[in-house]
């Protein structure tokens, strides 16, 4: 006979069994597969791989940047030879863009990933992967500009779960089951928000569905290439390994760029790489204290060099700056700037993320990365975004719609352009429209690095998390959007309509037969 004692011992042991049970499958060993040369996007993986061995987890991981300094579990196997692809953004490259540069973009990653994709296949970090023994328990890697690393993965035959160090591309929808709304859902290099007027979806419908496609014809026959030549012809195509993909970890969070209709499998974990605020050197936090009028940060990332601006760019920046009571602080990677204005400081690298959250700091001038505008929102401070190349349009355009941001294009950089860009940033509903962007950042259910950690363990503790795959993944779009329901409903209703048109024919010709008889 069941007792209240009973029932809460087997309420108790049926509360604390996955705890048991994680506990008795002991570490995993994970695998990061990273051959893209980026270093902002590193920037995202890094701290999961960390978090995971941290947590216990034995980690290897191969990439261009290695850790300096490695916590216990964690093991690096560095990748060698592409030191051409990792080389800085020159500013001269964005003087003249046209209407079609996304897809010059497009070409120019998929040139990358080829590159990146033969390079890491070659490796001798990939090696001692393969002559490792021992099984993976899971598999974590980049899903940017190619697939090839899914070939890897069939090999050791484990887990997958994908990255993207930006919102999701065209072509990682179908391989989740995600739905692809061009209507809705702006492209990675499209300078839209998720309100688009018709001209705006137009674009973005033929942008979307253009690479795509172009992803499908290029990049993937180009991946199985070097796959195949590697592992052997009986490998199938990345095209179709891709669809066992478990999770996708996306650096997205709605609050920045807008909610989007997913299922279970994409976790968004926009601001991982935001960690726990240090000290700021000494000078700065003189500098950024003592600013009474409050304080303007510039920067454009790891990969942009400001230094390479035009003369006539550079000095309309200068003086506009000279005409701010507010002092500026500017990434600047040469000694000297010309011209230099008394407000204004140069430095060849900043803590960005500790100086935005100085109370002082009143507007950020950026190039729209993800890694800053997500450090902005997370800080609550407006933008002055000068997108160049890749997401940077999207972010913009994300920034734009929430009243955090407004947008200065690079071709019209100038005195007057920046001084109205910075005044219009400087607007108070510029601040409070961030501080409302900032509060959703900050409060989740649980901290994103939390988040992945625990979908790493389940993926890894399921056997790659079957129950969250859509079914969709297998479906062609043709059924998963209903075009042949479409397609047989047209039929029918055509059918229909041409059946009324053939007895009216029939019964208009046989009453003009009778009248002529009459007649």
């Amino acid at each position: 006979m069941w007792s209240p004692r009973v029932a809460l011992l087997f309420l108790a042991l049926a509360l604390s069994q996955p705890d048991e049970l994680v506990e008795a499958a002991g570490p995993l060993k994970v695998l990061g597969l990273f051959p893209h040369p980026g270093v902002s996007h590193f920037h995202f993986f890094h701290p999961i791989m960390k978090g995971l061995a941290e947590a216990g987890h034995d980690v290897s991981v191969v990439s261009h940047f290695p850790d300096k300094h490695p916590v216990a579990h964690y093991k690096d196997f560095p990748l060698t030879g592409m030191d051409k692809l990792t080389n800085s953004v020159d500013l001269k490259f964005f003087e003249k863009r046209t209407f079609y540069s996304h897809f010059q973009e497009f070409f120019l990653l998929y040139d990358w990933g080829k590159q990146t994709c033969n390079l890491t296949l070659r490796s001798e970090a990939l090696q001692q992967i393969l002559r490792r023994p021992g099984r993976f328990d899971v598999i974590i890697m980049e899903q940017f500009n190619t697939d090839c690393m899914m070939g890897v993965a069939h090999q050791l035959q484990a887990p997958v779960i994908a990255l993207s160090s930006c919102v999701m591309m065209p072509w990682h929808y179908e391989r989740m089951g995600a739905p692809l709304i061009p209507s809705h859902i702006p492209a990675l290099f499209m300078a839209q928000s998720q309100h688009m007027n018709f001209g705006g979806r137009l674009a973005n419908w033929f942008s979307t569905h253009a690479l795509n496609w172009m992803y499908k014809l290029l990049s993937v026959p180009a991946a199985d290439a070097m796959v195949q030549y590697k592992f052997g012809h009986d490998v199938p195509s990345v095209g179709e390994l891709v669809k066992n993909t478990s999770m996708f970890f996306v650096n997205q969070h709605y609050s920045l760029s807008g909610p989007k209709v997913t299922p279970p499998n994409v976790i968004e974990l926009g601001g991982i790489h935001i960690q726990k605020s240090k000290p700021l050197p000494a000078d700065l936090q003189r500098i950024l204290d003592n600013a009474e009028e409050g304080v303007i940060l510039i920067s454009w990332g790891s990969m942009i060099r400001a230094n390479s601006l035009s003369a006539a760019k550079r000095d309309g920046i200068i003086r506009a700056v000279a005409r701010l009571k507010q002092k500026v602080i500017w990434k600047w990677e040469n000694e000297t700037l010309p011209n230099q204005p008394p407000n204004m400081h140069i430095m060849k690298w900043l803590p960005q993320r500790d100086i935005l959250c100085h109370p002082n700091v009143k507007v950020f001038m950026s190039h729209g990365g993800l890694m800053g505008t997500s450090e902005a929102a997370y800080c609550g401070v407006p933008v002055v975004a000068t997108p160049m190349y890749g997401d940077q349009f999207v972010n913009t355009a994300a920034l734009v719609e929430r009243g955090m941001g407004t947008i200065l294009n690079f071709e019209d950089i100038g005195e007057n352009t920046v001084m109205r860009a910075l005044k219009k940033a400087l607007d108070k509903k510029f601040h409070d429209a961030a501080k409302v962007v900032s509060h959703s950042f900050h409060h989740r259910p649980q901290q994103a690095l939390h988040t992945a950690i625990w979908w790493v363990e389940h993926v890894a503790h399921t056997g790659g998390a079957p129950l969250l795959k859509p079914s969709a993944v297998e479906m062609s779009r043709f059924v998963y959007y209903s075009l042949d329901v479409y397609a047989v409903l047209a039929l029918v209703l055509g059918s229909i309509i041409a059946s009324w048109v053939w007895l009216l024919r029939l019964c208009c010709g046989s009453s003009a037969a009778q009248k002529t008889k009459k007649d």
